[in-house]
């Protein structure tokens, strides 16, 4: 692990106000924040994004199962702690930072070591844990900008989410490019040696969800998404049914 260079998982760890980063991570975070003030509290809103979708399929949509590709460094009110029993979650990540932590994973959960470029392998092990003849979450929480090619982005969450039966959910937030500074803030991420993150148009990301009909109230900005108000954030998020 060379702590002299910025992580992505450690970063985001710093905005969200968590301890598992370094000098580097911080520096760079910084660097962002000092165009894009906003982004620490686009992380912490991302994660009452998060609780507000997992309390929604699991207690008014009854699904009992996750599938969290891209999870990150855990935090608090992770996936498996805002669904509770009896749900079975699996989290998904390349990081291998993230697999050392996947020993704080609480029973009933299950971690998968793979790059969300690969969903026959993401399939084919969460199999092993999750029953995809019932209703299964799939999720993608603000991870899809380290790829590129938007048709490539479209193109793996088709075949991931076309292995669910109807009634299972998409769930799907990314950072837009509502704002000048958010634009700015990505442009000096990769300025201080962070992984670029492409920040899309919110009509861009709509496509992401293939077309699928989306639960009320749609694709909004995150803080808005089933709260009472909220500030703007340069993010935006939606969850989409399989029919």
């Amino acid at each position: 692990m060379d702590t002299d260079v910025p992580h992505a998982a450690r970063i985001w760890n710093y905005w969200m106000g968590g301890t598992d980063n370094f000098a580097a991570d911080r520096a760079a975070g910084d660097a962002v924040a000092q165009v894009y003030p906003e982004i620490a509290v686009m992380a912490r809103e991302s994660r009452g994004f998060l609780i507000r979708a997992v309390r929604y399929l699991a207690e008014e949509r009854g699904i009992r199962q996750f599938l969290d590709i891209g999870t990150g460094l855990p935090t608090m009110q992770n996936t498996h702690e805002v669904a509770g029993p009896p749900s079975t979650v699996v989290y998904v990540d390349n990081d291998p930072l993230v697999l050392a932590h996947a020993e704080k994973l609480a029973p009933g959960t299950t971690f998968v070591y793979a790059d969300y470029h690969d969903p026959e392998l993401i399939l084919a092990a969460a199999a092993e844990s999750l029953d995809f003849r019932q209703p299964i979450a799939v999720m993608f929480m603000g991870v899809l900008g380290y790829e590129p090619d938007l048709d490539v982005v479209r193109s793996l969450v088709s075949r991931t989410f076309g292995a669910t039966v109807p009634g299972s959910r998409l769930v799907l937030w990314d950072g837009t490019n509502t704002t000048p500074e958010v634009v700015a803030g990505a442009k000096r991420l990769e300025q201080s040696g962070g992984v670029p993150y492409i920040v899309r148009s919110p009509a861009e990301l709509e496509t992401c969800f293939l077309g699928l009909p989306l639960d009320e109230p749609g694709l909004v900005p995150i803080t808005r998404w089933r709260a009472d108000g909220g500030p703007f954030i340069d993010a935006y998020g939606a969850i989409a049914a399989q029919v």
